[in-house]
C-alpha cells in the first residue's frame, strides 16, 4: 500500500519538541496532513510524499510560541513609555485605551499580530479595547487570536488622574461586552479566536465586580487573566479599600485558582507567594518589561510554593525569544547562581508548554507531538551568531533573536514564508499602524497641554 500523501513535509532540521519523551531529533523530520502533524521522527531513510516540502537544513524547528499576556494595540506607546515610569493606562501624557478609535484599534492590533508571527508566536493572549473587531483582524493574518477586553468598573478616563471611582454602569456594560464577544468569537476562524474573561487588576475592579466575574467564568466555563501585584498603587488601593492584598481579596471572591493567569505577580508578600502556590496559579512573568520599570517578580520563590510560570511580552515588543533570555538570565541574578533546575530548557517550557496549560490547550498546543496541532516555527541558524551549533536550545536561548524566524506554520498553513506574511500585506500594515500612532499621540499631547493649561 502507497504511503499517504502528506499536504507538508518539513525535512532536515533540528527538531526541539518540547516533548520530554522524545526532545530532540537531529536531524528531524515533520509531517503535517490537514492542521495536525501525522509524522514525526529522525530524518532517515527515503522521505514520506508530500505536496510541498520546505528544506529545512540549516534550520531549527520549535513549536510556536506562547505570548499569554500582550496587548497588542499598546505598541502605541513603543520607545516612549518605558522611560515614563508605570504601565500606559496609569500615566498622564500618553494615548490611552479610552481615547482608541475602532479603525486605529484595527490598524495598531494588526501590528501587534505581524509582529508577533515574525517572533515566532503562534498564540497571543490579548486584552484591550474593542476586541469584537481586533481579534478577527489579527485571526485574518493566521496568528491564534484569544483575548478579550478590559473588564473593570473604575472610570478608566480619571485613573491616570489617580482617581480609583467605581461604576456600576461602566462594570456592567465591560461584563455584557466579555459575555457578548464570547458568544459571537469564541471558537470562530477553525478555532483560532478564543475569548477568555480578562478582569483587568484587583484596583480597577471592586469586590461586587471580581464576583460577577467569578459568576460569568462559572456560567461559560471560560478561564480568567488578570494583572495582579504589578504595582505599589495597586496593592495600597486594594489594602485600602478591601483591607487585605490582592492576592487575599482574589481567593475571597474564588478566583484565585489554576484556572487564572495573573501577569506580573511583582509585589507579592511571603503569604501570598504561598497562597499563590497553594492554588496553583499561572503567573504570566514578563521579565523584559518588569526590568525596564526596574521591578522584577520572584519566580523562584514563586515556583518553589507551586505557582506555574509562563512567559509573555506585555507591551512594546512581542519577542519571545529575547523575553526567555531575559527569563533565563533575571532567575538567575536572583538565585545568585546557575542551577540545574533554572537552565534553557526551564525557560523553553515556560514559553511552549507552561503557555499551553495556562490556556487550557496542552492537549492540542505547546509541543511538537503527533497527533497535535502543527503549529511550527523554523529558525534560520546559518547566522553568525547562531555558529557553531553545539546545543541548539542553548544556541536559542542565548543568543537567537525573533530576528532569526524563518518560517511559520499556524494550523498546518504557512502564515509566514521567508520571513514575510503569506496572508497579508506587510507595508500596508506598517502604514495604517504609523498614521494611527500619530493621531493618537496628537491628541493625547493636546489634552495634556490643555490640562496643564488649566492647572496655571
Amino acid at each position: 500500500m502507497d504511503a499517504p500523501i502528506l499536504d507538508l513535509l518539513i525535512e532536515g532540521a533540528v527538531v526541539l519538541t518540547a516533548d520530554p519523551s522524545a526532545p530532540v531529533l537531529n536531524p528531524g523530520r515533520i509531517g503535517v496532513t490537514g492542521n495536525r502533524i501525522t509524522h514525526l521522527g529522525p530524518a532517515e531513510g527515503a522521505a514520506p510524499p508530500a505536496r510541498e516540502v520546505i528544506d529545512a537544513r540549516g534550520h531549527v524547528a520549535i513549536p510556536g510560541l506562547m505570548n499569554v499576556h500582550t496587548h497588542a494595540i499598546l505598541s502605541m506607546v513603543r520607545g516612549v513609555a518605558e522611560d515614563m515610569g508605570f504601565a500606559p493606562a496609569y500615566t498622564p501624557g500618553v494615548p490611552h485605551g479610552h481615547d482608541v478609535t475602532e479603525a486605529e484599534a484595527v490598524a495598531m492590533a494588526r501590528l501587534g499580530a505581524l509582529e508577533a508571527l515574525k517572533f515566532g508566536s503562534t498564540l497571543i493572549n490579548d486584552s484591550f479595547v474593542h476586541q469584537e473587531l481586533t481579534l478577527p483582524a489579527m485571526a485574518d493574518l493566521g496568528i491564534r487570536a484569544w483575548g478579550c477586553g478590559r473588564i473593570h468598573d473604575v472610570d478608566f478616563s480619571r485613573v491616570h488622574l489617580k482617581e480609583w471611582t467605581y461604576s456600576d454602569a461602566i462594570g456592567a456594560w465591560t461584563l455584557d461586552l466579555a459575555e457578548s464577544l464570547y458568544e459571537t468569537c469564541h471558537g470562530k476562524a477553525d478555532g483560532r479566536i478564543g475569548v477568555h474573561l480578562a478582569a483587568h487588576a484587583p484596583d480597577t475592579c471592586s469586590r461586587r465586580q471580581l464576583e460577577r466575574v467569578r459568576d460569568l467564568r462559572d456560567r461559560t466555563g471560560l478561564r480568567t487573566a488578570t494583572h495582579l501585584c504589578q504595582s505599589r498603587i495597586e496593592v495600597e488601593t486594594v489594602r485600602e479599600r478591601d483591607g487585605m492584598s490582592p492576592p487575599e481579596l482574589l481567593d475571597e471572591v474564588g478566583l484565585l485558582d489554576d484556572r487564572l493567569l495573573s501577569a506580573h505577580c511583582i509585589f507579592v508578600t511571603d503569604s501570598d507567594i504561598e497562597r499563590i502556590g497553594r492554588a496553583g496559579m499561572h503567573v504570566a512573568h514578563i521579565p523584559k518589561g518588569n526590568a525596564t520599570g526596574a521591578t522584577i517578580a520572584p519566580t523562584d520563590r514563586l515556583r518553589a510554593a507551586g505557582a506555574r510560570l509562563t512567559l509573555a511580552t506585555d507591551n512594546m515588543h512581542a519577542d519571545m525569544v529575547e523575553v526567555m533570555r531575559w527569563g533565563l538570565n533575571m532567575g538567575r541574578i536572583q538565585r545568585g547562581a546557575i542551577s540545574d533546575d533554572w537552565q534553557p530548557e526551564t525557560v523553553f517550557a515556560m514559553a511552549t508548554m507552561g503557555g499551553a496549560r495556562a490556556m487550557g490547550l496542552e492537549h492540542e498546543l505547546g509541543s511538537l507531538t503527533e497527533g497535535k496541532k502543527a503549529d511550527i516555527v523554523l529558525l534560520d541558524y546559518r547566522r553568525p551568531h547562531l555558529v557553531p551549533l553545539i546545543d541548539p536550545l542553548g544556541n536559542l536561548v542565548h543568543t537567537a533573536q525573533g530576528r532569526d524566524v524563518r518560517h511559520v506554520v499556524v494550523d498546518g498553513r504557512i502564515v509566514l514564508r521567508d520571513g514575510r506574511s503569506t496572508l497579508a500585506n506587510e507595508d500596508e500594515i506598517l502604514r495604517d499602524a504609523q498614521r494611527a500612532a500619530e493621531a493618537l499621540w496628537s491628541r493625547a499631547r493636546a489634552e495634556l497641554a490643555r490640562m496643564k493649561g488649566e492647572r496655571r
